[in-house]
């Protein structure tokens, strides 16, 4: 018989906050563990396996309302075992399952996941969040749980045959291949879709609920780069992404008080936010913004990406440098509530002069967007406002500053969202890239200080034995992180990490066979699948971003084994990117660095030298496919640069070649307005 701990709930000591949120429910919740598969296996019960997240607002109305409950726990006690997964820690799980309910529901899914699986962990009935009793043409989760245990004792043999289905199709999709490179006509075919796809009246893409989708953006960004290299400007791409950009950045997904980005938009004109915030969107969202600013030099994205970035490391970066997770959208005054304001406390709080401005831009002074409250976005632009109130706009500004301090120190006082304060390694190096680019571009060192204080914390305290912990996009997003800050600032400490994580992407989580990377390293546990995949969600492919840095890395260190491991994973993905290519915008920023290597951007500057005017000719204009590696403490080769140190100068290089060093900035220039 399984022990008795195995029969009681087992989250208390979890070190996830998700599962210990869960400690005190009379649930026997249990983690996906060795001893509570055992005790399936051994009482011969279904498995609930419930997956969810702590900022996730569905999963707390589950909890609240289920999960509390004596009688549902009665239930689910006496029939299952029940175990809790957080899905921002065992991403592995949630991404087997999460395709295993589209393939059994034929819809996508989502949070809270609610799975019933036999004890050999094969899913027979999925669904998301059910209702305590049935609701809304919903069926209540005790009615559910009668049918599934009916089911499982009275259909076993539909059941065996099902999960037989089932496994030969989970294999199928991890083991589906491609084998020849796409050429540039995919790159048109996700720009058209994107475009079919694409909201002109409040950008992004598709209806409510609508999600902001910075894959697809950076997708867009980027192809409108490479028009411009190939002198055919397509500028109806950058209008889709910077259109989708501003629409976003003035309404209210992104918070007008303290800045960040909410994780999705309830409403298609991005008014009204599911109030969590997540570090992952965040970053992606703030690299977007800064490209944004470099292809236009539209001052609102440089002051979008600068408040995404202050409040990151103001709200999300821990006293050891590494990032937290995600923020709640609940307080025990409800959900957003941190965030609303009414008129009378805007007064209250200001001068009159600092009140009326807030009002009007934020839209205070029209019909309450939540619950009687008002959820703040913009409703005139500075522009506007000096117009309306007769004042100038620089002093309209420096207004505007001083109210929204005061503010933000007002809502402060307020209970504060709860902080999932869990370091994932994935989404910590998509803040260290952005940050990296972000203060390069912008000229702002800080956030390049705090980018390299959580690369700091990473590294001291997962990496060991020359590798990382975790999944693919552990490795692929942190090497994609410390090739951006190479290039922001130069260590030769960073060479070798880079290149340990290229060679553990090679040599753990390489399909050698068919290419291409699955998402579990070659000594993880087995399950049911050993996920393989190559499309975006609201994160970049793992082989996507595997391919673009694989491809980045080879010809930064000149090693042929990278560039061709990402050339095989690129082919991989061509059968999918046959059948949907804007599902893979990742991959084709992959495929892009194929087709047409990186330039490199080599600068030696003597260590008392600056190296400041040298950067500002390379870093000129936007041009995603470019390398600029500033090295000044190291003799170390970069690509077939010259290593010497005792010479100041700047190479451009594209494959295997170099051109000839430039002796000052005004010979760069020049070169790189030639072409190679």
């Amino acid at each position: 018989m399984p022990s008795t701990a195995s029969l009681t709930n087992r989250l208390a000591k979890a070190t996830s906050p998700y599962l210990r949120q869960h400690a005190d429910n009379p649930v026997h919740w249990q983690p996906w563990d060795q001893a509570a598969l055992n005790a399936a296996r051994e009482l011969n019960r279904p498995i609930l396996l419930s997956i969810g997240y702590s900022a996730c607002h569905w999963c707390h109305v589950m909890a609240h309302e289920s999960f509390a409950d004596s009688g549902i726990a009665e239930q689910m006690n006496r029939d299952f075992i029940n175990i809790k997964v957080d899905r921002e820690e065992r991403p592995d799980l949630d991404k087997i399952y999460q395709t295993a309910h589209q393939l059994l529901v034929g819809q996508g899914g989502g949070w809270p996941l609610t799975v019933f699986l036999t004890p050999d962990q094969l899913p027979f009935f999925t669904g998301t969040y059910f209702p305590k009793q049935n609701r809304n043409g919903m069926p209540g989760l005790s009615e559910v749980l009668s049918e599934v245990i009916h089911t499982w004792r009275d259909k076993p043999d539909a059941i065996t045959e099902q999960n037989a289905r089932m496994q030969r199709v989970l294999t199928q999709l991890a083991t589906s291949t491609g084998s020849e490179l796409p050429d540039q006509s995919a790159l048109e075919a996700a720009r058209l879709q994107l475009g079919e796809r694409f909201d002109p009246a409040f950008g992004g893409f598709g209806d409510a609920p609508k999600f902001p989708q910075p894959v697809a953006i950076d997708r867009l960004l980027r192809h409108y780069a490479r028009s411009e290299r190939l002198g055919n400007s397509d500028r109806g791409a950058l209008h889709m992404a910077c259109h989708s950009l501003r629409r976003m950045a003035l309404g209210g997904i992104f918070d007008q008080i303290g800045g960040g980005f909410a994780r999705y938009s309830v409403d298609k004109e991005w008014m009204i936010p599911h109030f969590e915030k997540m570090l992952s969107d965040n970053a992606l969202l703030m690299s977007a913004a800064t490209d944004a600013y470099r292809a236009t030099g539209d001052a609102l994205f440089q002051r979008i990406a600068h408040e995404t970035a202050q409040w990151a490391i103001h709200e999300m970066q821990l006293d050891h440098g590494g990032f937290a997770s995600s923020l709640d959208a609940d307080t025990s005054e409800g959900e957003g509530a941190f965030y609303l304001w009414t008129p009378e406390q805007i007064h209250q709080q200001l001068t009159h002069d600092e009140a009326e401005l807030v009002v009007l831009r934020l839209g205070l002074d029209e019909k309450a967007n939540f619950n009687g409250r008002w959820h703040p976005q913009v409703h005139m632009t500075f522009s506007e406002l000096a117009k309306r109130l007769q004042t100038p706009r620089e002093r309209i500004l420096e207004r505007w500053q001083r109210a929204k301090a005061q503010l933000l120190a007002v809502r402060n006082q307020r209970e504060r969202p709860a902080q999932d304060d869990k370091v994932i390694i994935a989404w910590n190096g998509l803040m260290i890239q952005a940050l990296a680019r972000t203060g390069r571009f912008l000229a702002l060192p800080g956030l390049i200080d705090a980018a390299e204080r959580a690369e700091a914390h990473i590294f001291e305290t997962f990496y060991q034995n020359d590798r990382l912990p975790g999944f693919l996009d552990d490795q692929a997003f942190m090497l994609a992180a410390l090739i951006e800050l190479q290039q922001a600032r130069w260590s030769a400490t960073r060479t070798l990490r880079a290149r340990s994580l290229g060679d553990g992407l090679l040599g753990r989580f390489e399909d050698t066979q068919q290419g291409g990377f699955y998402f579990t390293a070659t000594d993880h546990e087995a399950l049911i699948q050993r996920p393989r995949d190559f499309t975006d969600d609201a994160l970049p492919s793992g082989n996507g971003v595997a391919a673009l840095a694989l491809n980045q890395l080879g010809h930064w260190l000149a090693e042929p084994s990278y560039l061709e491991a990402a050339e095989r994973s690129v082919k991989a993905a061509s059968d999918g990117i046959e059948d949907s290519a804007a599902a893979h915008c990742a991959v084709l920023n992959g495929l892009e660095a194929v087709l047409e290597p990186p330039e490199l951007v080599v600068i030696r500057a003597h260590p008392k030298s600056d190296a400041r005017d040298w950067r500002d000719v390379a870093e000129a204009g936007f041009n995603p496919q470019r390398l600029i590696f500033v090295v000044s403490d190291s003799n170390e080769p970069v690509a077939n640069a010259p290593a010497s140190m005792h010479e100041t100068g700047a190479w451009i290089c594209r494959g295997q070649t170099c051109q000839p060093k430039s002796a000052t900035p005004t010979e760069l220039a020049d070169q790189l307005k030639a072409g190679f």
